[in-house]
Protein backbone atom coordinates (compact mmCIF):
# COMPACT_ATOMS: atom_id res chain seq x y z
CA UNK A 1 0.00 0.00 0.00
CA UNK A 2 0.79 3.16 -0.86
CA UNK A 3 2.14 5.49 2.40
CA UNK A 4 -0.51 8.35 1.16
CA UNK A 5 -2.90 6.23 0.59
CA UNK A 6 -1.96 4.03 4.26
CA UNK A 7 -2.39 7.64 5.89
CA UNK A 8 -5.89 7.78 4.51
CA UNK A 9 -7.20 4.32 5.50
CA UNK A 10 -5.86 5.28 8.84
CA UNK A 11 -7.55 8.45 8.95
CA UNK A 12 -10.87 6.67 8.15
CA UNK A 13 -10.12 3.92 10.74
CA UNK A 14 -9.42 5.72 13.64
CA UNK A 15 -12.95 7.03 14.69
CA UNK A 16 -13.12 8.06 18.63
CA UNK A 17 -16.35 8.37 20.65
CA UNK A 18 -18.16 11.28 21.49
CA UNK A 19 -18.18 13.27 24.96
CA UNK A 20 -20.01 15.96 26.58
CA UNK A 21 -19.74 18.84 25.03
CA UNK A 22 -20.47 17.93 20.94
CA UNK A 23 -20.69 20.55 19.21
CA UNK A 24 -20.12 23.58 21.69
CA UNK A 25 -17.57 26.63 20.69
CA UNK A 26 -14.44 26.19 22.40
CA UNK A 27 -13.45 28.56 25.18
CA UNK A 28 -10.71 31.05 24.72
CA UNK A 29 -7.60 32.08 27.38
CA UNK A 30 -5.22 35.19 26.89
CA UNK A 31 -1.74 34.41 25.43
CA UNK A 32 -0.53 38.25 25.63
CA UNK A 33 -1.27 41.35 25.69
CA UNK A 34 -5.09 41.29 24.41
CA UNK A 35 -4.89 37.94 22.82
CA UNK A 36 -6.67 35.42 23.01
CA UNK A 37 -6.59 31.44 22.00
CA UNK A 38 -8.91 28.99 21.41
CA UNK A 39 -7.42 26.52 24.55
CA UNK A 40 -7.21 23.72 22.28
CA UNK A 41 -5.43 24.13 19.01
CA UNK A 42 -5.47 22.69 15.83
CA UNK A 43 -2.53 20.74 14.88
CA UNK A 44 -1.11 21.15 10.95
CA UNK A 45 -0.32 17.54 11.18
CA UNK A 46 -3.84 16.55 11.01
CA UNK A 47 -4.20 17.88 7.22
CA UNK A 48 -1.24 15.18 6.43
CA UNK A 49 -2.80 12.36 4.50
CA UNK A 50 -6.41 14.76 3.12
CA UNK A 51 -6.64 15.41 -0.13
CA UNK A 52 -6.78 19.38 -0.20
CA UNK A 53 -10.83 19.72 -0.12
CA UNK A 54 -10.97 17.05 2.91
CA UNK A 55 -8.25 19.50 4.63
CA UNK A 56 -10.49 22.76 3.78
CA UNK A 57 -13.53 21.37 5.68
CA UNK A 58 -11.89 20.18 8.41
CA UNK A 59 -10.20 23.68 8.56
CA UNK A 60 -13.41 25.51 8.20
CA UNK A 61 -15.31 23.25 10.90
CA UNK A 62 -12.68 23.70 12.96
CA UNK A 63 -12.84 27.74 13.04
CA UNK A 64 -16.59 27.29 13.11
CA UNK A 65 -16.68 25.24 16.69
CA UNK A 66 -14.28 28.68 17.72
CA UNK A 67 -10.73 27.54 16.91
CA UNK A 68 -8.49 30.14 16.37
CA UNK A 69 -4.98 28.57 17.25
CA UNK A 70 -3.38 26.83 14.31
CA UNK A 71 0.19 25.21 14.94
CA UNK A 72 2.90 23.89 11.87
CA UNK A 73 6.18 23.43 11.04
CA UNK A 74 8.19 22.87 7.64
CA UNK A 75 9.05 19.46 8.90
CA UNK A 76 5.57 17.74 9.04
CA UNK A 77 5.57 15.51 5.86
CA UNK A 78 8.34 17.55 4.15
CA UNK A 79 6.14 20.96 3.75
CA UNK A 80 2.99 18.83 3.05
CA UNK A 81 1.31 20.18 6.71
CA UNK A 82 2.47 23.81 5.53
CA UNK A 83 0.72 23.91 1.89
CA UNK A 84 -2.15 22.38 2.82
CA UNK A 85 -2.72 24.39 5.68
CA UNK A 86 -1.80 27.47 3.73
CA UNK A 87 -4.12 26.82 1.37
CA UNK A 88 -7.22 25.88 3.85
CA UNK A 89 -6.46 28.52 6.18
CA UNK A 90 -7.13 31.26 2.98
CA UNK A 91 -10.49 32.31 3.87
CA UNK A 92 -9.83 32.24 7.39
CA UNK A 93 -6.55 34.13 7.74
CA UNK A 94 -6.84 36.86 9.20
CA UNK A 95 -9.25 35.67 12.07
CA UNK A 96 -6.90 33.45 13.30
CA UNK A 97 -3.63 33.23 15.10
CA UNK A 98 -0.99 31.04 13.20
CA UNK A 99 2.45 29.80 14.61
CA UNK A 100 5.19 28.34 12.86
CA UNK A 101 8.33 26.98 13.40
CA UNK A 102 12.26 26.40 12.05
CA UNK A 103 14.99 24.01 12.99
CA UNK A 104 17.80 25.79 11.85
CA UNK A 105 19.80 27.14 14.15
CA UNK A 106 21.80 29.51 12.35
CA UNK A 107 20.29 32.95 11.23
CA UNK A 108 21.01 32.21 7.32
CA UNK A 109 19.13 28.90 7.43
CA UNK A 110 16.55 30.13 9.54
CA UNK A 111 16.03 32.76 7.28
CA UNK A 112 15.61 30.62 3.97
CA UNK A 113 13.16 28.51 6.39
CA UNK A 114 11.07 31.51 7.35
CA UNK A 115 10.77 32.48 3.75
CA UNK A 116 9.95 29.15 2.42
CA UNK A 117 7.12 28.67 5.19
CA UNK A 118 5.37 32.12 4.76
CA UNK A 119 4.98 31.20 1.30
CA UNK A 120 3.51 28.14 1.50
CA UNK A 121 1.18 29.41 4.05
CA UNK A 122 0.54 32.07 2.06
CA UNK A 123 0.56 34.82 4.06
CA UNK A 124 2.81 38.09 5.09
CA UNK A 125 2.84 37.18 8.93
CA UNK A 126 3.52 34.29 11.73
CA UNK A 127 1.40 35.79 14.75
CA UNK A 128 4.38 33.34 16.80
CA UNK A 129 7.61 31.77 15.01
CA UNK A 130 9.19 29.61 17.43
CA UNK A 131 12.87 27.76 17.93
CA UNK A 132 11.57 24.20 17.18
CA UNK A 133 12.18 21.56 19.48
CA UNK A 134 15.55 22.50 21.07
CA UNK A 135 16.62 19.25 22.81
CA UNK A 136 20.53 20.40 23.80
CA UNK A 137 21.75 23.73 25.62
CA UNK A 138 24.51 23.54 23.03
CA UNK A 139 21.58 24.32 20.68
CA UNK A 140 20.46 27.37 22.88
CA UNK A 141 24.08 28.62 22.20
CA UNK A 142 23.72 28.28 18.47
CA UNK A 143 20.47 30.05 18.01
CA UNK A 144 21.73 32.77 20.78
CA UNK A 145 25.10 33.12 19.62
CA UNK A 146 27.37 35.34 16.79
CA UNK A 147 25.26 34.41 13.38
CA UNK A 148 22.63 32.31 14.91
CA UNK A 149 18.97 32.07 14.46
CA UNK A 150 18.11 34.39 16.91
CA UNK A 151 19.30 37.15 14.90
CA UNK A 152 16.72 36.52 11.92
CA UNK A 153 14.01 35.84 14.70
CA UNK A 154 14.65 39.56 15.77
CA UNK A 155 15.24 40.90 12.48
CA UNK A 156 11.95 39.43 11.05
CA UNK A 157 9.69 40.84 13.99
CA UNK A 158 11.51 44.23 13.45
CA UNK A 159 9.64 44.12 9.51
CA UNK A 160 6.62 42.94 10.85
CA UNK A 161 6.95 39.59 9.58
CA UNK A 162 6.73 37.83 12.81
CA UNK A 163 4.73 39.35 15.54
CA UNK A 164 5.82 37.34 19.00
CA UNK A 165 8.61 35.05 19.30
CA UNK A 166 8.97 31.12 20.99
CA UNK A 167 10.01 28.13 21.46
CA UNK A 168 9.64 24.54 21.42
CA UNK A 169 11.36 22.58 23.48
CA UNK A 170 11.87 18.49 24.17
CA UNK A 171 14.26 18.66 27.24
CA UNK A 172 14.31 20.75 30.35
CA UNK A 173 17.77 21.83 30.90
CA UNK A 174 17.85 23.18 26.89
CA UNK A 175 14.12 24.48 27.73
CA UNK A 176 15.45 26.46 31.06
CA UNK A 177 18.56 27.64 29.63
CA UNK A 178 16.32 29.50 26.46
CA UNK A 179 14.30 30.91 29.19
CA UNK A 180 16.82 32.26 31.32
CA UNK A 181 18.94 33.55 28.78
CA UNK A 182 16.57 34.78 26.08
CA UNK A 183 12.80 37.02 26.26
CA UNK A 184 10.44 34.61 24.67
CA UNK A 185 6.57 35.46 24.59
CA UNK A 186 5.84 31.70 24.95
CA UNK A 187 6.59 28.33 24.85
CA UNK A 188 5.33 25.37 23.94
CA UNK A 189 6.27 21.97 25.46
CA UNK A 190 4.54 18.67 26.91
CA UNK A 191 2.08 19.18 29.54
CA UNK A 192 1.31 15.20 30.11
CA UNK A 193 0.24 13.09 32.56
CA UNK A 194 2.44 10.86 32.32
CA UNK A 195 5.24 12.40 31.77
CA UNK A 196 4.58 14.73 34.75
CA UNK A 197 4.41 11.45 37.19
CA UNK A 198 6.58 9.09 35.77
CA UNK A 199 9.27 11.49 34.25
CA UNK A 200 9.09 14.33 36.25
CA UNK A 201 9.00 16.46 32.78
CA UNK A 202 7.08 19.83 32.67
CA UNK A 203 6.47 21.26 36.03
CA UNK A 204 10.34 22.77 35.98
CA UNK A 205 9.44 24.38 32.67
CA UNK A 206 6.13 25.90 33.90
CA UNK A 207 7.23 27.19 36.85
CA UNK A 208 10.22 28.62 35.11
CA UNK A 209 8.04 30.18 31.92
CA UNK A 210 5.56 31.73 34.91
CA UNK A 211 8.74 33.36 36.63
CA UNK A 212 10.05 34.89 33.28
CA UNK A 213 6.77 35.58 32.24
CA UNK A 214 6.42 34.00 29.20
CA UNK A 215 2.80 32.21 27.72
CA UNK A 216 2.57 28.41 28.76
CA UNK A 217 1.56 26.57 25.13
CA UNK A 218 1.06 22.68 25.79
CA UNK A 219 1.90 19.61 23.57
CA UNK A 220 0.98 16.07 24.18
CA UNK A 221 -1.68 16.24 26.48
CA UNK A 222 -3.17 13.18 24.42
CA UNK A 223 -0.35 11.25 24.70
CA UNK A 224 -0.66 7.88 26.43
CA UNK A 225 3.10 6.26 26.49
CA UNK A 226 6.17 5.23 24.18
CA UNK A 227 5.10 2.66 21.59
CA UNK A 228 6.41 -0.80 22.94
CA UNK A 229 10.07 -1.31 22.17
CA UNK A 230 10.29 -2.13 18.51
CA UNK A 231 7.02 -1.40 17.20
CA UNK A 232 7.14 1.45 14.15
CA UNK A 233 4.76 3.84 14.37
CA UNK A 234 4.34 3.07 10.23
CA UNK A 235 2.63 -0.31 11.22
CA UNK A 236 0.36 0.90 13.54
CA UNK A 237 -3.05 2.16 14.16
CA UNK A 238 -1.75 5.93 13.64
CA UNK A 239 1.09 6.25 11.42
CA UNK A 240 1.25 10.00 12.03
CA UNK A 241 2.14 9.60 15.82
CA UNK A 242 5.56 8.66 17.38
CA UNK A 243 3.77 7.30 20.29
CA UNK A 244 0.79 5.83 21.58
CA UNK A 245 -2.35 8.56 21.62
CA UNK A 246 -5.37 8.64 23.95
CA UNK A 247 -8.12 7.97 21.10
CA UNK A 248 -10.72 6.78 23.95
CA UNK A 249 -13.29 9.11 25.53
CA UNK A 250 -13.07 8.26 29.00
CA UNK A 251 -9.33 8.63 29.70
CA UNK A 252 -8.81 11.42 27.06
CA UNK A 253 -11.51 13.88 29.10
CA UNK A 254 -9.27 13.24 31.83
CA UNK A 255 -5.93 13.97 30.28
CA UNK A 256 -6.98 16.57 28.37
CA UNK A 257 -8.12 17.84 31.66
CA UNK A 258 -5.05 17.46 33.38
CA UNK A 259 -3.51 19.76 31.19
CA UNK A 260 -6.02 22.56 30.62
CA UNK A 261 -6.15 22.33 34.53
CA UNK A 262 -2.36 23.82 34.45
CA UNK A 263 -1.49 27.34 34.25
CA UNK A 264 -1.23 26.83 29.99
CA UNK A 265 -3.23 29.11 27.45
CA UNK A 266 -3.76 26.16 24.85
CA UNK A 267 -3.01 22.66 24.22
CA UNK A 268 -2.13 21.12 20.62
CA UNK A 269 -3.31 17.40 20.11
CA UNK A 270 -2.22 14.58 18.33
CA UNK A 271 -2.25 14.74 14.51
CA UNK A 272 -5.53 13.13 13.44
CA UNK A 273 -9.05 14.68 12.58
CA UNK A 274 -11.04 12.55 15.27
CA UNK A 275 -9.01 12.61 18.03
CA UNK A 276 -8.89 16.66 17.85
CA UNK A 277 -12.90 16.16 17.54
CA UNK A 278 -12.82 14.39 20.72
CA UNK A 279 -10.43 17.01 22.19
CA UNK A 280 -12.73 19.55 21.43
CA UNK A 281 -15.65 18.37 22.90
CA UNK A 282 -13.94 17.45 26.18
CA UNK A 283 -12.67 21.14 25.97
CA UNK A 284 -15.98 22.75 25.39
CA UNK A 285 -17.49 21.06 28.70
CA UNK A 286 -14.36 22.32 30.69
CA UNK A 287 -14.14 21.20 34.23
CA UNK A 288 -11.13 22.24 36.42
CA UNK A 289 -9.86 18.68 37.67
CA UNK A 290 -10.50 18.31 41.03
CA UNK A 291 -7.20 17.51 43.52
CA UNK A 292 -8.89 13.87 44.39
CA UNK A 293 -9.20 13.14 40.58
CA UNK A 294 -5.76 14.26 39.82
CA UNK A 295 -3.96 12.25 41.65
CA UNK A 296 -6.31 9.07 41.34
CA UNK A 297 -4.86 10.23 37.37
CA UNK A 298 -1.59 9.88 38.03
CA UNK A 299 -1.63 7.16 40.52
CA UNK A 300 -2.53 4.82 37.29
CA UNK A 301 0.99 5.79 35.16
CA UNK A 302 2.22 3.54 37.22
CA UNK A 303 3.97 1.24 34.68
CA UNK A 304 3.93 3.67 31.89
CA UNK A 305 6.64 4.64 29.94
CA UNK A 306 6.64 8.71 29.69
CA UNK A 307 7.79 9.50 26.11
CA UNK A 308 9.86 12.41 27.91
CA UNK A 309 11.73 12.65 31.14
CA UNK A 310 13.54 15.36 33.13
Amino acid sequence: MERRDFLRTALAGSAVGKVSGAGRAIPKRRYRDNVKLSIVGYGGIIVVGMEQAQANRSVASAVERGVNYFDVAPTYWDGEAEIKLGEALKPHRKNVFLACKTTQRDAAGAQKELDRSLGRLQTDHFDLYQFHGISKVAEVDQILGPGGAAETFDKARKAGKVRYIGCSVHSTEAALAMLERFPLDSVLFPVNFVCFQQGNFGPQILAKAKEKGAARLALKGLCHEAWPKGTKASETKYPKCWYKPVDEPELGAKALRFTLSEDITAAITPGYEQIFTMALDIAAGFKPMKKGEREQLLASTAGLTPIFKA
